[in-house]
């Protein structure tokens, strides 16, 4: 497992909670999140049509399309993949994707020996440029503790049941390196196109927390 060592200069992800709501439904860090983003917009520092433009780009364009993409190709590609686990960052890089939060990617594959799962311990680095903004509940504190402290337990209650013979390995994602997971194949998905493979693939899977079904 990766070494935690966090720089806490490095740019938190956090919830932006944007809309015309009357912010009933929003967290306190939410809350406090769009108290500040008023501010920065209201002293010129922040320009609000490229803040919202930059929200919706790791929304509706990135979210977790382009790490599917990264998965069907290196299932499809045996030297992508190969180039995959090799050095993350280039291969991904490779198909375009690239930017802030996703400078260094390693990617790990399920097995039928070993499953791995990613978490953010101390606050939520996430990789943007694969799988857009994080969810909710990956920064939250009981994910975070419970991914490290029972993740089989865990992972059951989410539908996830291994087999006992099958090793839990979680990777702790700091500000230098993210990690994206790259899930076996399913079955009866030989002769599949890349673009139809890549429908299968979530962004579950793709921390860890959900596997690629069989279709």
């Amino acid at each position: 497992m990766h070494d935690h060592d966090h720089d806490h200069d490095h740019d938190h992800d956090h919830g932006h909670g944007h809309g015309h709501d009357d912010g009933s439904d929003l967290s306190a860090e939410q809350v406090r999140v769009r108290a500040l983003e008023s501010i920065l917009i209201a002293k010129g520092y922040v320009d609000p049509t490229a803040l919202d433009r930059l929200i919706e780009t790791y929304e509706t364009e990135v979210g977790p399309h382009n790490g599917a993409r990264v998965v069907a190709r290196a299932w499809t590609d045996p030297l992508y993949r190969e180039r995959l686990l090799t050095d993350a960052t280039a291969a991904i890089g490779e198909l375009g994707y690239v930017g802030r939060q996703g400078e260094h990617m390693v990617a790990v594959e399920n097995t039928a020996a070993v499953h791995n799962l990613v978490v953010c311990t101390l606050c939520s680095c996430y990789p943007w440029p694969v799988l857009g903004l994080p969810p909710v509940w990956y920064k939250s504190a009981p994910y975070r503790a419970r991914a490290v402290a029972e993740p089989r337990a865990m992972l059951h209650e989410l539908g996830v049941d291994l087999a006992p013979t099958t090793a839990i390995r979680v990777w702790d994602s700091t500000a230098e390196v993210r990690y994206l997971v790259l899930p076996s194949r399913p079955a009866g998905t030989d002769g599949w196109t890349e673009e139809d493979l890549a429908t299968l693939v979530t962004r579950d899977a793709m921390i860890g927390v959900g596997l690629v079904n069989t279709p």
